[in-house]
């Protein structure tokens, strides 16, 4: 059965590499859009906030972009002013963002898009750190 998946992606990120990991390990061929490269539009954007529930101060990443020297982080800093600043730097967009039948989400950690899934895990699944996540059944493990 075919699924309409989509995760925004960034490849130097592990935490997306290992979305994108579970993504396949389901059997699903997402598409794929590395958003560094096509940002989606402010209209997108917005609507991608919308569905997800989250507000643009919560989906800015702050380390390695200029969320800082850019004063996102002040108090009074509205939403729109947040997303101008996405979309003119699109870095300042947290990721991997998946986007499924069953919802839209910032997979972090990258097991949350588990819940987005409509297929089953495959078998076994490690992240890049060695932390296993799904045993060799299929089953997520929960930590102890």
């Amino acid at each position: 059965m075919a699924h309409d998946i989509v995760i925004y992606h960034n490849p130097a990120c592990g935490t997306s590499r290992n979305t994108l990991a579970l993504i396949r390990n389901a059997g699903i061929e997402p598409h794929v859009i590395e958003y560094l490269k096509s940002p989606p539009s402010r209209a997108m954007l917005e609507g991608l906030l919308e569905r997800s529930g989250l507000t643009p101060r919560e989906l800015a990443r702050e380390k390695g972009t200029p969320f800082h020297d850019l004063g996102l982080g002040e108090p009074d800093v509205s939403d729109a002013r947040i997303v101008d600043a996405m979309m003119e730097h699109p870095i300042l967009i947290n990721r991997p963002i998946v986007v499924s039948p069953l919802g839209v989400r910032l997979c972090r950690p990258s097991e949350a898009v588990l819940d987005l899934l409509p297929e089953p895990q495959h078998g076994a699944f490690a992240k890049e750190d060695g932390e296993q996540v799904i045993d060799a059944a299929g089953n997520r493990i929960t930590p102890a």
